[in-house]
Protein backbone atom coordinates (compact mmCIF):
# COMPACT_ATOMS: atom_id res chain seq x y z
CA UNK A 1 0.00 0.00 0.00
CA UNK A 2 1.23 3.64 -0.80
CA UNK A 3 1.71 5.62 2.03
CA UNK A 4 1.99 9.82 2.44
CA UNK A 5 4.68 10.96 4.85
CA UNK A 6 4.58 14.12 6.74
CA UNK A 7 6.39 15.91 9.29
CA UNK A 8 6.88 19.33 11.60
CA UNK A 9 9.68 21.77 11.02
CA UNK A 10 11.91 20.30 13.36
CA UNK A 11 11.16 16.75 12.12
CA UNK A 12 9.88 15.90 15.66
CA UNK A 13 6.96 15.19 14.92
CA UNK A 14 6.12 12.36 12.35
CA UNK A 15 2.97 10.81 10.30
CA UNK A 16 2.00 8.89 8.19
CA UNK A 17 -1.42 8.10 5.89
CA UNK A 18 -2.19 5.58 3.72
CA UNK A 19 -3.68 5.33 1.79
CA UNK A 20 -2.60 9.00 0.33
CA UNK A 21 -5.23 11.95 0.31
CA UNK A 22 -5.77 13.52 -2.77
CA UNK A 23 -8.11 16.17 -1.88
CA UNK A 24 -7.05 19.82 -0.08
CA UNK A 25 -9.20 22.71 0.75
CA UNK A 26 -8.85 26.45 1.68
CA UNK A 27 -10.14 27.35 4.60
CA UNK A 28 -10.30 31.72 5.32
CA UNK A 29 -11.98 31.15 8.96
CA UNK A 30 -10.58 34.12 11.22
CA UNK A 31 -9.14 30.97 13.15
CA UNK A 32 -7.36 29.18 10.71
CA UNK A 33 -6.13 32.72 9.93
CA UNK A 34 -4.22 33.43 13.17
CA UNK A 35 -3.58 29.47 13.71
CA UNK A 36 -1.28 29.45 10.62
CA UNK A 37 -0.44 33.49 10.44
CA UNK A 38 -1.47 33.66 6.84
CA UNK A 39 -4.29 34.23 4.41
CA UNK A 40 -5.59 30.69 5.16
CA UNK A 41 -4.79 27.49 5.76
CA UNK A 42 -4.71 24.53 3.29
CA UNK A 43 -6.38 21.72 4.90
CA UNK A 44 -6.66 17.93 3.63
CA UNK A 45 -9.28 15.97 5.08
CA UNK A 46 -8.19 12.71 6.37
CA UNK A 47 -10.37 9.59 8.00
CA UNK A 48 -8.73 9.38 11.34
CA UNK A 49 -8.15 5.75 10.57
CA UNK A 50 -5.51 6.21 8.28
CA UNK A 51 -3.76 8.62 10.26
CA UNK A 52 -0.93 7.27 12.40
CA UNK A 53 1.30 9.64 14.36
CA UNK A 54 5.13 7.85 14.03
CA UNK A 55 7.03 9.78 16.18
CA UNK A 56 6.64 13.01 18.59
CA UNK A 57 2.97 12.38 21.01
CA UNK A 58 5.61 13.61 24.11
CA UNK A 59 5.93 17.08 21.94
CA UNK A 60 2.38 17.37 20.22
CA UNK A 61 0.22 20.24 21.83
CA UNK A 62 -3.24 20.75 21.64
CA UNK A 63 -5.06 24.42 21.74
CA UNK A 64 -8.71 24.68 21.76
CA UNK A 65 -9.70 28.00 20.42
CA UNK A 66 -13.40 26.83 20.60
CA UNK A 67 -14.48 23.93 23.15
CA UNK A 68 -14.80 21.40 20.69
CA UNK A 69 -12.29 21.42 18.33
CA UNK A 70 -8.45 20.76 19.09
CA UNK A 71 -5.59 22.30 16.70
CA UNK A 72 -2.35 20.57 17.41
CA UNK A 73 0.78 20.99 16.93
CA UNK A 74 4.76 20.75 17.48
CA UNK A 75 5.92 22.24 20.79
CA UNK A 76 9.03 22.78 19.63
CA UNK A 77 9.12 24.26 16.28
CA UNK A 78 5.51 25.45 16.42
CA UNK A 79 4.12 23.51 13.17
CA UNK A 80 0.49 23.35 12.76
CA UNK A 81 -0.22 19.20 12.16
CA UNK A 82 -3.69 19.04 12.09
CA UNK A 83 -7.25 19.73 13.93
CA UNK A 84 -9.87 17.63 14.81
CA UNK A 85 -13.34 18.11 16.08
CA UNK A 86 -14.13 16.03 19.29
CA UNK A 87 -15.59 12.92 18.05
CA UNK A 88 -15.65 13.29 14.43
CA UNK A 89 -13.52 10.87 12.21
CA UNK A 90 -12.00 13.13 9.95
CA UNK A 91 -8.60 15.07 11.21
CA UNK A 92 -8.08 18.18 8.84
CA UNK A 93 -4.23 17.84 8.37
CA UNK A 94 -1.98 20.68 7.17
CA UNK A 95 -1.18 20.18 3.27
CA UNK A 96 2.33 22.23 4.63
CA UNK A 97 3.31 19.18 6.53
CA UNK A 98 3.23 16.73 4.08
CA UNK A 99 6.11 15.51 2.18
CA UNK A 100 6.07 16.61 -1.50
CA UNK A 101 5.54 13.75 -3.13
CA UNK A 102 2.02 13.97 -2.24
CA UNK A 103 0.00 15.02 -5.26
CA UNK A 104 -2.87 17.01 -3.82
CA UNK A 105 -6.52 18.41 -5.80
CA UNK A 106 -7.83 21.68 -4.60
CA UNK A 107 -11.22 21.55 -4.03
CA UNK A 108 -12.47 25.02 -3.14
CA UNK A 109 -12.46 27.92 -0.86
CA UNK A 110 -14.56 27.51 2.49
CA UNK A 111 -14.90 30.25 4.88
CA UNK A 112 -14.73 33.24 2.27
CA UNK A 113 -17.17 35.27 4.66
CA UNK A 114 -14.33 35.45 6.82
CA UNK A 115 -11.78 36.43 4.14
CA UNK A 116 -9.13 38.65 5.31
CA UNK A 117 -9.78 41.72 4.03
CA UNK A 118 -6.02 42.37 2.43
CA UNK A 119 -6.35 38.85 -0.18
CA UNK A 120 -8.36 38.20 -3.19
CA UNK A 121 -8.87 35.34 -4.12
CA UNK A 122 -7.62 34.44 -8.01
CA UNK A 123 -8.70 31.08 -9.10
CA UNK A 124 -11.50 29.49 -10.62
CA UNK A 125 -11.99 26.64 -7.48
CA UNK A 126 -15.64 27.18 -6.01
CA UNK A 127 -15.91 29.35 -3.11
CA UNK A 128 -18.39 29.11 -0.20
CA UNK A 129 -19.61 31.60 2.09
CA UNK A 130 -19.22 28.53 5.42
CA UNK A 131 -17.87 25.30 5.48
CA UNK A 132 -17.79 23.23 2.16
CA UNK A 133 -22.06 21.63 1.70
CA UNK A 134 -20.22 17.86 1.78
CA UNK A 135 -19.08 18.61 5.32
CA UNK A 136 -22.82 19.40 6.47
Amino acid sequence: MTIAHGRCLCGAVRYDIAPPPDAVWFCHCAQCRKAQGTAFAASVPVPRAHFTLVSGADVLRAYRATPAKARWFCSLCGSPIYSQVDGADVVRVRAGTLDAAVELVPQGHIFVADRAAWYTIRDDLPQYAAREPSRG
